[in-house]
């Protein structure tokens, strides 16, 4: 009688889910947002974060690699106020379950320290991908709310709109402390996004515009009332498709951006090139003092436009589209 072979082991079946995260640019309201004023900041989803997380062997805890920034770390032996490894515990923590045996991979192509979202997005990712594959699905108001706890990590005092407009992937108006209001363009627009090149810290000029506000609080309150009113004017103008008005808008907004000093030689130089070739508008987006710029382009006018801001320094300069609303 042949004896049988013995059956192989049945390995178990490796789970692998993906998620990812868009990338962002404020497009009114920077700085005097963090005083309360609202602001308007769309998604770029031209870029994203993107996290693999697939099964691990049993006992290897949850691995999480960064190649992007060479990282690799395991959750249990990270420190507690490392971003990565917090924002993984905050949701496991949201959603009641234990460390899971996987491996996280994240790669991005947010640039990174130049106001388009990056940590925001690595974030919204991370919590994304592990809420799937631990077979739950997190709202895009838990995902904001996590994300803005590991936003403290990298802010300081962040205003909550880099998390809102990520998580919820629309753009938004908002006004700390009141309900998220999707904002419904009746009417596309074009953006042209231009990097200086140059890293910029959010935290520290967040700071600096802290500093000099406590100094002079009087003239800095009559700067961001008028940012406010900027912003308020162009969801108005959003809303309605007379997109012709958000050119003078943000031109506007860019002088008082320029008033606070958070502007810079490079900025301004990118901001003056943009509408020397035909731009509607263009403004500085996000902390400032480096990073990017925006610039409202009519179709005909996009590659003269992305020339100028090429030939005048521009690093990479990124188009997107802000949709209209479904009919």
């Amino acid at each position: 009688m042949q004896s049988r072979a013995p059956k192989k082991p049945r390995l178990p079946e490796t789970r692998v889910y993906t998620a990812s995260a868009p990338g962002k640019v404020i497009l009114f309201g920077e700085h005097a947002v963090v005083f309360g004023r609202p602001a308007i900041a769309v998604p770029v989803t031209q870029v994203r974060a993107s996290v693999t997380v697939a099964s691990a062997a049993e006992g290897n805890g949850l691995t999480i690699v960064a190649t992007d920034v060479d990282r690799i770390l395991r959750l249990c032996e990270a420190p507690q106020d490392d971003p990565l490894a917090a924002v993984a515990r905050l949701t496991l923590e949201r959603l009641g379950q234990n460390e899971p045996n996987a491996v996280l991979s994240i790669q991005s192509t947010v640039p990174i320290a130049s106001g388009m979202g990056s940590g925001a997005a690595v974030s919204a990712a991370i919590s994304r991908g592990l809420a799937q594959f631990l077979g739950a699905t997190l709202s895009p108001d838990h995902i904001s709310s996590i994300v803005f706890e590991i936003e403290r990590f990298h802010h300081g005092t962040p205003s909550g709109i880099d998390n809102t407009v990520i998580a919820f992937e629309h753009p938004v108006f908002f006004v700390p402390g009141r309900q998220i209001e999707v904002l419904v363009p009746a009417k596309s627009f074009t953006l042209l996004i231009a990097d200086t090149g140059l890293r910029s810290t959010t935290r520290a000029v967040v700071e600096q515009v802290r500093a000099a506000w406590q100094m002079d609080r009087s003239r800095y309150e009559r700067l961001f009332d008028r940012i406010g009113t900027i912003a308020t004017t162009a969801r108005s103008a959003i809303e309605l498709g007379a997109i012709q008005q958000l050119g003078p808008l943000m031109d506007e907004n860019h002088r008082l951006l320029q008033d606070l000093n958070v502007s810079s030689t490079d900025l301004d130089r990118l901001v003056d090139a943009a509408r020397g070739a035909g731009a509607a508008g263009a403004k500085m987006s996000g902390a400032g003092k480096g990073g990017n710029m925006i610039a409202l382009a009519h179709v005909p006018d996009l590659q003269r436009v992305t020339r100028a801001l090429s030939d005048a320094g521009a690093t990479r300069v990124l188009a997107t589209v802000v949709e209209a609303r479904q009919k």
